[in-house]
């Protein structure tokens, strides 16, 4: 595992119970990488961490597990609006 994914799995693993970031967001708090290098780590080592507190910066879900994650996002009281989350209630800064 490289630096940057363990950087990334550790800034999930801090996301609180009823919280999320986007991809993007946890770039910008680890100071390193994109959006797509975070959903790139996410993808293959994601399983380790709370991987559903993640998401695309609309609040949408990853595509081939939504059903999954919006389930997971429920049961933690994450606020939502249909299917996305409200990212603006939701956000967490990492603070």
């Amino acid at each position: 595992m490289t630096p940057f994914a363990r950087l990334v799995l550790d800034a999930v693993e801090r996301i609180p119970r009823g919280k999320v970031m986007s991809y993007g967001d946890v770039a910008e708090f680890v100071g390193a990488g994109s959006a797509r290098a975070v959903g790139t780590v996410m993808a293959r080592h994601g399983s380790e961490v709370p991987w559903h507190r993640v998401l695309h910066s609309d609040g949408t879900c990853a595509t081939h597990k939504s059903d999954r994650q919006l389930d997971l996002l429920r049961g933690e009281g994450v606020p939502l609006v249909r299917d996305r989350v409200d990212m603006r209630r939701a956000r967490w800064d990492g603070g």
